[in-house]
Order: C-alpha cells, then sequence, then structure tokens
C-alpha cells in the first residue's frame, strides 16, 4: 500500500507557508486565495421569487487556480479545507467542496485558532465536517446585503448622484456620524465656575489646594452671582479640616483585546486605522519569519468578541510572570473575565501564541507597525494576568461659613500590571491630584489665593474611527469582521470625512442619510439593524432558516423600494456645494468643491456667468524655503502627490518631502519629512544648514525624475518634453491592453453595472 498523500488548502500563501513548516512531508498546502466562487458582481445573482436562490460562479481570473486545485484534489487521499475559523470561513470551504467536486468523506474541516505546530497537528488529527449552520449564516448575510446594496443603491443613482451605494451597516454606521454631527450643531452651552482655595496648615508647615464641593452638599455653581457670593463669605475667614478619608484602591487590568477594543487601543496608542490594524494583525495571525524560529504565527484568531483565555496559556502567563517579575506580580490564581450575553465565544480572545516570545526577542524579526502591533498584544496579554495595582488615596474636606471645599490625591504603593501595560484612553481620565500634608480633623487653615474661572459645558466629540467602532459594538451594529471595513467603506464613499482626525458628515452623507430616514427607516434603525444581527447570529446557531429570514424581510423591504419610487417619480435631490475659503480671483465670489469625472475641483459658484475653475489643492503647514510663502498639497497627472510653494511657477519650488509644522532650531527653515510609511522623522533641506539631511540619506526610494524614466512634478515638465515621450511607451502600452478587455464587455453588462458598486 503507498503512502497516503493529503492536500491542505488555506486561504493565504503566508498562512500556507507557516501550516506547511509545521505539517512537513506527506502534506501539500495550498493557498485558495479568497474565494474561489461568489455572486456575479455584474448584476444581483439572486432569484429573488425562487426562494432567494443565490447562482454562484468562480471569481474571475482565478480559472488557472481553480484547474490546479482540482488537479491537487484528485490526487490526494484527503483534502483538509483549513481556512480561516469563523462563517466566512466556513462559506469558502463549502465553496472550495462543491468547485471541487469533494465527496463528503474526502472533504474535511478544520480549524486553527492560533497557527501553532500543537494546534495545527492537533486540529489535522481531530477534523469535522463542514458546519452548514455556518454557512447558511453567511449566505444569508451576503445575500441581505446584495439585495439592499443592488436595489437601493440604482435609487440613489437615479435621485442623488451617480455611483452612490448603500448598505444595510454602511448606512446605519453612517447615520450615527449624522446623528452626532446634530447633536453638536443642537448643543446649547451651559455655564459653570469653579472656585479653588489655596489654604495654608496655622502652626504648621504645609499648603495644599482644595475645590469648591458644595455647600454643604454638592452644588454647582451656575454664574458668576454664585462664585463671588461663596468668596465674598470665606474671604478673611478660618477653614476648619472636617474629614480626613484614606484608603487604599485597586485596580484591575483592562480584558483581553476583542477586535473591537485592540482597533480602538491600536487607533489610541499608535495611530492605526481599524483597517490598518486589521492588515498587521492578519500577518501576525498568518506567520512571520522569526529568527531562530522560523515561520511562526505570532498571535491567535483577531476577529472575535470573546474574552475567553484557554488554561494552557493562562498557565504560560503565569509561568512568565513568575520568572520575569516575580511572585507578587502574578495575581494568584487564573484571571477569568466574562464575556458579554450577545457575544460569540466560538474563539478565545486575541492574545501572544507563545507569551515566550516577547516583543524584544522578536523585534529584528518583524516591520515597525508589526512590532507595535505586537508589543500592544502581547502586553495587553500578560497584564490581564497579573496582580491588581495598588494605590493610596486620601480625601479631605475643609469647611468655612458653610461651605465644603475638597482636596484628594493618589500615590501608587504598587504598580502591578501597570509595571507592563496601562489602558489608553479616551478622555483625559482621573486626575493624581498634588501631593496632601499629612493633614487631622479639626486642623485650622487660612487662605492665601482664591481663583475663580468661568466654564461652559462642552458639546459632545465628534467620533474618531475607534470611537466609532466602539459605538457600533455598543449598539450592536456589525460584527467584529466588519467594524474595519465598515469604518473604511463610508469614508471611500465620501459619506464621511476626517477632520483632525475626527469624522464628520459629508454635506453627501447628510442627503443620502436623510433620504434613507425618510424612505427606509428599517434599513437605516440602529434598533432594527441590532436585531436583524441578533437574528443572523440565531442562523449560526441553528435557530433560525435563513430563507424564512430573507423572505420576511424582503417583503416589508420590496414594498417601501417601490413606494420610495412612486414618491420620488420626476424627483433630483440636489447636493449642496461644500463652500471654501479660496476667492475667485475673476469675480470676487467664494468659490464651492464640486464633483467631476475626474474627481474634486474648485468652481465659481457664479456658473455660467462666471466659468472659473481650478484644481482643487491642500494647503500644508510650513513656509516655502525659498520665498516664505504658504505651501499647497498638489497632485502630478499620474496621480503621484507633491508639495509646492503658493506662488506657483513665479517661485518654483517643489519638493516631494512633506513639510511640516517645525522650524529647524538651527537656521529657522521649515523642516520636511518623507513621505510615505515608516519612519517620519523630520530633517531639514537647507543645504547651508548643519542639520542639513542630503536626499541619499533620508531613509525612501526616491521617485525617478523624468530624466531617469519616471514623473516630474507638473511644473518640471514644461521643460523636460524630450523626456516625456519615452517615459510614456509602458503607460501607452498598459492602456491598449485595457481597451482591448474594456472592449470585451457586452452592453448587458453595461447595463447592469449599477449594481456593482454597492457596498455589502
Amino acid at each position: 500500500m503507498g503512502k497516503s498523500h493529503n492536500l491542505v488548502i488555506v486561504e493565504s500563501p503566508s498562512k500556507a507557508k507557516t501550516i506547511g513548516r509545521y505539517l512537513g512531508p506527506g502534506y501539500t498546502v495550498k493557498a485558495s486565495m479568497g474565494h474561489l466562487r461568489d455572486l456575479p458582481k455584474s448584476k444581483m445573482g439572486v432569484d429573488l421569487e425562487n426562494d432567494f436562490t443565490p447562482q454562484y460562479i468562480p471569481v474571475r481570473g482565478k480559472e488557472s487556480l481553480i484547474k490546479e486545485l482540482k488537479a491537487d484534489a484528485a490526487k490526494a487521499d484527503t483534502v483538509y479545507l483549513a481556512t480561516d475559523p469563523d462563517r466566512e470561513g466556513e462559506a469558502i470551504s463549502w465553496h472550495l467542496k462543491e468547485l471541487l467536486g469533494l465527496s463528503d468523506e474526502k472533504a474535511q474541516r478544520v480549524t486553527f485558532n492560533e497557527i501553532t505546530q500543537k494546534v495545527v497537528k492537533e486540529s489535522i488529527q481531530n477534523p469535522r465536517d463542514i458546519d452548514y449552520d455556518l454557512v447558511d449564516a453567511q449566505q444569508a448575510r451576503r445575500i441581505l446585503d446584495r439585495i439592499v446594496g443592488y436595489q437601493l443603491s440604482p435609487l440613489l443613482w437615479k435621485k442623488v448622484r451617480r455611483g452612490l451605494s448603500a448598505g444595510r451597516v454602511q448606512s446605519v454606521a453612517t447615520r450615527l456620524v449624522v446623528d452626532r454631527e446634530n447633536e453638536i450643531r443642537a448643543f446649547q452651552p451651559k455655564e459653570y465656575w469653579s472656585l479653588d482655595v489655596t489654604l495654608n496648615r496655622l502652626g504648621k508647615p504645609g499648603s495644599f489646594v482644595a475645590h469648591y464641593y458644595g455647600s454643604p452638599q454638592k452644588q454647582e455653581l451656575e454664574n458668576e452671582a454664585m462664585t463671588q457670593a461663596v468668596i465674598d463669605d470665606i474671604t478673611g475667614k478660618e477653614f476648619t479640616v472636617t474629614n480626613v478619608k484614606k484608603a487604599e484602591k485597586k485596580r484591575s487590568s483592562a480584558p483581553p483585546f476583542t477586535t473591537s477594543t485592540l482597533q480602538q487601543e491600536a487607533s489610541r496608542k499608535l495611530g492605526f486605522t481599524p483597517k490598518k490594524t486589521m492588515m498587521i494583525a492578519q500577518q501576525l495571525y498568518e506567520g512571520v519569519d522569526v529568527e531562530g524560529e522560523g515561520t511562526t504565527g505570532l498571535i491567535t484568531y483577531m476577529r472575535t468578541d470573546s474574552l475567553r483565555l484557554s488554561d494552557e496559556a493562562m498557565d504560560a502567563a503565569a509561568a512568565f510572570i513568575r520568572s520575569r517579575y516575580g511572585e507578587s506580580y502574578y495575581y494568584g490564581k487564573h484571571h477569568v473575565f466574562k464575556t458579554k450575553g450577545n457575544a460569540q465565544d466560538a474563539h478565545e480572545a486575541i492574545r501572544p501564541s507563545h507569551v515566550e516570545l516577547d516583543p524584544e526577542r522578536v523585534r529584528g524579526s518583524l516591520t515597525a507597525d508589526q512590532y507595535k502591533l505586537y508589543k500592544l498584544i502581547w502586553s495587553r496579554f500578560l497584564a490581564t494576568q497579573m496582580a491588581n495595582a495598588l494605590f493610596d488615596t486620601v480625601s479631605i474636606d475643609a469647611e468655612c461659613q458653610g461651605h465644603v471645599f475638597r482636596a484628594s490625591h493618589q500615590s501608587m504603593r504598587f504598580p502591578g500590571f501597570i509595571a507592563v501595560y496601562e489602558e489608553g484612553r479616551d478622555d483625559d481620565g482621573e486626575a493624581m491630584g498634588s501631593p496632601l500634608p499629612d493633614l487631622e480633623a479639626g486642623e485650622k487653615a487660612a487662605s492665601s489665593n482664591i481663583q475663580k474661572e468661568q466654564h461652559f459645558t462642552q458639546p459632545p466629540a465628534r467620533y474618531t474611527e475607534a470611537t466609532l467602532v466602539k459605538a457600533m459594538e455598543e449598539k450592536g451594529v456589525g460584527r467584529p469582521s466588519t467594524y474595519a471595513a465598515t469604518v473604511s467603506t463610508i469614508q471611500d464613499r465620501e459619506y464621511v470625512t476626517k477632520q483632525d482626525k475626527r469624522l464628520a458628515p459629508t454635506p453627501l452623507g447628510e442627503i443620502v442619510t436623510g433620504l434613507m430616514m425618510e424612505r427606509f427607516n428599517d434599513i437605516i434603525d440602529v434598533e432594527f439593524t441590532a436585531n436583524m444581527e441578533n437574528r443572523l447570529d440565531a442562523v449560526e446557531e441553528g435557530q433560525q432558516h435563513w430563507k424564512a429570514l430573507l423572505a420576511e424581510f424582503y417583503g416589508d423591504f420590496k414594498k417601501e423600494l417601490e413606494e420610495a419610487e412612486t414618491a420620488l417619480e420626476g424627483v433630483r435631490i440636489k447636493v449642496p456645494e461644500e463652500e471654501t475659503d479660496e476667492i475667485c480671483e475673476v469675480c470676487g465670489r467664494n468659490m464651492v468643491i464640486k464633483m467631476g469625472r475626474f474627481g474634486k475641483f474648485l468652481a465659481c459658484p457664479g456658473f455660467p456667468e462666471c466659468k472659473n475653475a481650478k484644481p482643487l489643492v491642500e494647503r500644508m503647514p510650513g513656509r516655502c524655503p525659498k520665498c516664505g510663502s504658504g505651501m499647497l498639497k498638489r497632485k502630478s497627472k499620474k496621480g503621484y502627490a507633491y508639495y509646492a510653494c503658493e506662488k506657483g511657477a513665479e517661485c518654483g519650488f517643489m519638493s516631494w518631502d512633506v513639510p511640516t509644522a517645525e522650524d529647524c532650531p538651527e537656521c529657522g527653515f521649515t523642516m520636511f519629512k518623507k513621505s510615505g510609511k515608516g519612519r517620519n522623522k523630520p530633517f531639514c533641506i537647507n543645504e547651508t544648514c548643519s542639520r542639513f539631511l542630503p536626499e541619499d540619506q533620508r531613509g525612501y526610494y526616491k521617485k525617478k525624475t523624468a530624466e531617469e524614466g519616471g514623473e516630474a512634478p507638473a511644473e518640471e515638465k514644461a521643460e523636460k518634453k524630450t523626456t516625456k515621450k519615452a517615459a510614456a511607451k509602458k503607460p501607452a502600452a498598459k492602456k491598449t491592453a485595457a481597451k482591448k478587455t474594456a472592449a470585451k464587455k457586452t452592453t448587458a453588462q453595461k447595463t447592469t453595472k449599477k449594481g456593482k458598486e454597492a457596498a455589502e
């Protein structure tokens, strides 16, 4: 009898490399590169009249890969379908089974919560059948999103603007941003005052600052008159310490990361977008080449809302903590965190696969961003199994004329988990207070400085990407696998824009949201969407039939769609134009931002009387090093960003490097930094300065100039026409090929293209 041969199919090449190393001979590991079969992009692909039957087709461009996998599968004794351990991964495995024509006996499903040698080998030894409840849950979500996107988006095209999209989750996420903006606009600030007094001990050294608390119960100073009345009462009067309260305060570590909390913390501490966080986490999960270890998966699966940790992982953390920090730093037992009731518990929380591989040990094998994120995950996990931090707190009440003033302070006695990790905060957090003298009740004090200050309550802050993810999680909108994609999509669709790292709705976003609220209230209702997510989870658990759910939803949705089509017959909704500070040099009006075939541009609102228009440019910090004028960000015809003096050809300065708000401490010139990713340490470009950094030392791959066969900034091109023809040869060839490809499209494809850009 011959030696058995097995085929293992995963989703990505890096994952294949890691698993192949662990399994060794007898196993061929191949990557499917994601989905190999899906709904067509050019049309709905769902038979709405025939029990919502999906019409799956092979993914275009993957024909050769499918052929290769079919050949490999035919030669294999067993095919292990080892795609990601979630409903999307389960669906990919099912599609692979159907596409490759595998029998139930031959197709074996395996999943890896972490890609370690132990887990991989154990999983291969304990395969299971495909979980069709998970597959149905994925199909239900996919088809539901397809129905909403492909039927609602064309309506937006007709009534608002071509190219728009609607989505079951993205539309609700946009609404959250719009609702927050409306809260900010409607906010009425409320006046209040603070009152601080410096108290000096009588007969003893020491002083402290106390804050007004109340008279004697807690009371807010609402206006200056109330504040001044208190000041008049206490001026020149003696204070008595009425209460000294000392206590010990314990602080426990934050729980291990879920998808949502990882995205939030990576945003707060590292400045990563949710999309970037998930991309890097995927790399760490699938495996990286670690010096001395080979290709190694460094973290567990990163799409989860569970706080569960395995006993094995907690045991490993305990041993590591005792070894490195000592017994006193260990929590004393397994520190178990309770997962929320509506969370899915299929996977552990996000943690390092090998706690002994501390960040510094693997740093040389990781990119800068991989190291940062791995350190964040490793530190957070280790902290969960460490002792509580201990603080000594003291609170003092001092009274004068019936007015109570309070001072407090806390000092750390034992750092515990804080020695490794402390959770970031979206607000200013709790103030420690200044150290206080060792006071006793009954002591007398005199005031030496009384300070009053007016304040106003502030409106709620706009969402950041991280706080929007937090809000979506709290409200049950979307799931861990969709948070990052949703936040990215609403920006790509220009419904939401980022201003000073916070999200604000665009006029387009507000118009579309308003239309959705008026005509499709269920689709954009937060509670309805959250309830639908729960029902989709019920499909996953085998408690709800997926086609029955679709039928129930579609009945109401179809009715709303028909009513909207009737009500909006002949209506075209105009999106308000965004006014800028740029003045039209022809007629003196404030120019507005318009959308054209090639994107946004500046135009005079006086069209057609005034036809002035010009490219939209972004103003940058810093000053032109040549003439001292402002700096602008511009784009070349090929889309490369460069930076030029606002005076244009009159000055002529331009650079690929990015101007900063920093001035050189030596010469006072504006400092620049390299464009793109990586270390962005500012440098001086003044050649006469001792801090000047030559181009070849600035840490980036220099963009080719026109003489080298690349692209120069727009202003340079007029002087370099001779090289332009040579540089254009290759793009021209690509263009010809693109035309040939485009010519193959049928008329039917062109007419059904509307649904293509629907967000799902």
